[in-house]
């Protein structure tokens, strides 16, 4: 893999703006102002035409050498390849998902695999509490280990309509359906009028006062 890995790294890498703009909700132009965020982003440790694993986390968390739980789960699925490096394809389709005109279907399937952390097709309780855990590390935020579980099983009494421990992608759909507010961060303004002055890329969530629930 790392060998292949090497080779692509090397070669010129170039897609159709216009091919781009058919599958995403961007015009050609703007594909065409976005490559210049992922020049910005590939070339922020090595430039080599591909968003490596630490580029796509300081492009997040400004910070390439701290663990972010959260940039790495990004990062796995802007790599829908699997690689180990984004492309210019898939950082406008994966993008894409957070236009503001992309239908709420996409941004839930996206989400749902976003906290399906062991790719089962199923969000279990003990990756609710992994993702809850790495919210609280990388926000400094502190909570005692009953309101943790707490927290996971009022998720779980509301999500888990089915009673059976986990909570599958129809019950998700629903769970989001009545809490509007878990696809918040699903969205960004910005992409709806892309300009050259694109702000800083940051699709980290904010902490919030007062967590009730793990998503």
């Amino acid at each position: 893999m790392g060998n292949w890995c090497m080779k692509q790294r090397h070669q010129v890498y170039h897609e159709d703006p216009s091919v781009l703009a058919s599958e995403t909700h961007f015009t050609v132009r703007e594909v065409k102002l976005l490559y210049k965020l992922f020049k910005k982003l590939s070339s922020s440790i090595t430039d080599d035409g591909f968003i490596s694993r630490e580029e796509f986390q300081l492009g997040l968390v400004q910070n390439s050498k701290k663990q972010s739980f959260f940039a790495d789960r990004m990062f796995n699925l802007f790599d829908y390849k699997s690689d180990g490096v984004i492309d210019f394809g898939e950082f406008v389709r994966s993008l894409s998902i957070f236009h503001p005109d992309t239908p709420e279907a996409e941004k839930v399937a996206f989400a749902f695999r976003l906290y399906d952390i062991w790719q089962t097709g199923f969000i279990e309780t003990e990756e609710v509490k992994e993702m809850i855990l790495a919210f609280l590390d990388e926000s400094d935020l502190t909570l005692s280990d009953d309101t943790v579980e707490l927290i996971i099983s009022k998720t779980f009494e509301e999500a888990d309509s089915k009673r059976d421990g986990k909570i599958d992608t129809e019950e998700f759909k629903d769970f989001a359906a009545r809490n509007p507010s878990l696809l918040k961060n699903m969205t960004i303004p910005y992409l709806k009028d892309i300009t050259t002055a694109f702000p800083s890329f940051v699709l980290k969530s904010e902490p919030e006062d007062g967590i009730t629930k793990a998503f």
